[in-house]
């Protein structure tokens, strides 16, 4: 049985050094999984495409010269701002997705940080939002213009906070969607979209006063 083993493990060692070195989609992926995911697509490619596309020299770059440089933000969830739990929204119903977050470290966030759609259901087109540089301890909102799905049912999607560099970082943060057909959740941001409109516009004087159609 140990003879069996050791030809088990000089198999999957080979399949390793090897693998895929004609299919770099494949190459991408796998050193993503090895990664954690904490590199992006276009990262990946930059490191096998720097040593010829040898997976295990890959990582091994990446852990020499990108590593020591990492400085990994932190990030803190802090709640849900809208589309909290038990708020329902009608189908293709256009909303604001907000999420409360804060700088958990000790250090100012690096320029050029966004929001990713990382899994799940993205509910639009947008897929990535560029959030200003925290200071430590700072807590700031982040807001996703997003539509909800056609058909009713409960729905959900994740989103994590990445680097300019592709280092994604912190964990994952939801929007979770019940989509019902009696829901009241985009009527009332657009009520509250128009209240803050009007509040914000010159209120004219009637012709007898300040009353809009005069006093009889």
């Amino acid at each position: 049985m140990e003879g069996m083993d050791v030809d088990l493990d000089l198999e999957l060692m080979q399949k390793f050094s090897c693998l895929g070195t004609t299919d770099k989609d494949v190459l991408i992926s796998e050193f993503q999984w090895l990664l954690g995911f904490q590199l992006n697509p276009a990262g990946c490619a930059f490191f096998l495409d720097m040593t010829i596309w040898n997976l295990q020299a890959a990582i091994g770059a990446y852990y020499d010269f990108e590593s020591p440089n990492i400085s990994v933000p932190s990030m803190s969830f802090v709640e849900d701002v809208t589309i909290g739990e038990g708020e329902s929204i009608p189908p293709d119903t256009q909303f604001i997705k907000t999420w409360r977050i804060q700088n958990s470290g000790a250090e100012a966030w690096p320029p050029g940080v966004c929001l990713k759609y990382v899994g799940g259901d993205q509910f639009g087109l947008v897929n990535m939002v560029m959030v200003r540089s925290l200071e430590p301890q700072e807590i700031a909102d982040v807001s996703v213009q997003m539509c909800s799905p056609s058909r009713a049912g409960m729905y959900q999607g994740q989103w994590q906070m990445c680097t300019a560099t592709g280092l994604y970082y912190s964990d994952v943060i939801w929007v979770i969607l019940s989509v019902e057909v009696g829901g009241l959740l985009g009527v009332t941001q657009q009520l509250s979209s128009f209240e803050t409109e009007f509040n914000t516009q010159p209120h004219r004087k009637g012709l007898h006063g300040p009353y809009p159609f005069g006093q009889s």
